[in-house]
């Protein structure tokens, strides 16, 4: 089939390194422009890059507009295959191919619909993730799934260890379900809406640390935020530290939310939890930060005393 490819950063570059690897005939690759956004400078590999090297012509917009659906046309392609397109896709682009348009997506929808899924995922305990080739229709992440494939999540696993993951059933992914497609197959699985959910972009106040979060929690938007990913962050005496890396205590410590408590292990833990004041809760035991200045730490040096408080703002 020619194929029309849309998608940007790693996710767009291994949905095109997949098809140039197929019997299909990639004739034009969409993507965005260059972004100095923080979450868009992660997992940057180029899509623009690839398809020059092989020859294939390059179209950058930020957004679809009249001339691209011209020169769509103009290369009349069997089926499009987007992956983080970043922008509303129009219906006269989507239904432009005979197959329509093919999107893959790192989730197992119909959950995690939107932005960001993997993180949203780990933060919420899910035990396991994904990736889905759906038909797209005129609703984000809503068409009919063609291919989906699931890898559990670990007790330790962070986002980059679950992008990794993912990111390398993308070419199984969507080169299976472009098989199916050109075989003649029409009919796909529904996607069963009551069970559909749809995640936002991911931004700073997304990481700021809620000391009336569960522990349990805490210790996944710890893991939820690793390195590339900006880290998860709290205010200790007007100062921000970043929480590199922390574990839910053994022991169950009461009070008020952030307070400083208790050397244990390696750590040194926070309380947390709305109802923190009963003891029953575990607490929040930090092992590693790093402060404002980039040095990173061990948290038994950097809290020299306990007491005091964190916070979520100066």
């Amino acid at each position: 089939m020619r194929v029309v490819m849309f998608g940007y950063q790693t996710w767009g570059h291994r949905t095109l390194q997949a098809l140039l690897d197929s019997e299909h005939d990639v004739v034009t690759v969409v993507t965005h422009p260059r972004s100095e956004h923080a979450y868009e400078k992660i997992w940057s590999d180029s899509v623009a890059d690839l398809a020059e090297k092989h020859g294939v012509p390059v179209i950058i917009r930020n957004r679809p507009d009249d001339e691209l659906v011209d020169q769509l046309r103009e290369v009349a392609p069997d089926i499009i295959v987007a992956n983080n397109w970043r922008t509303w896709m129009p219906p006269e682009i989507f239904t432009l191919p005979v197959h329509g348009t093919l999107n893959i997506h790192d989730s197992l929808l119909p959950a995690y619909a939107g932005f960001s899924p993997l993180i949203w995922a780990l933060i919420n305990g899910e035990p396991e993730v994904g990736v889905t080739a759906h038909m797209m229709d005129e609703e984000l992440d809503a068409g009919d799934i063609v291919v989906q494939r699931a890898v559990p999540v670990g007790p330790t696993d962070t986002a980059t260890d679950l992008f990794h993951r993912t990111v390398d059933l993308i070419a199984p992914v969507t080169v299976e379900a472009l098989g199916l497609i050109a075989s003649g197959q029409k009919e796909f699985t529904p996607q069963d809406r009551s069970r559909a959910s749809f995640f936002h972009k991911r931004a700073e106040e997304d990481i700021r640390i809620d000391w009336n979060w569960p522990a349990e929690d805490l210790e996944r938007l710890v893991r939820a935020q690793s390195a590339p990913y900006p880290a998860a962050f709290t205010y200790h005496r007007g100062r921000r530290i970043e929480v590199v890396s922390a574990v839910v205590s053994e022991g169950r410590y009461g009070g008020t939310p952030g307070r400083v408590f208790y050397r244990e292990g390696d750590g040194v833990v926070i309380v947390a939890g709305t109802d923190a004041r009963t003891g029953r809760n575990h607490g929040l035991a930090i092992t590693r930060v790093r402060t404002e200045d980039g040095r990173e730490l061990p948290a038994s040096e950097y809290f020299t005393s306990m007491g005091g408080y964190l916070t979520g703002r100066p």
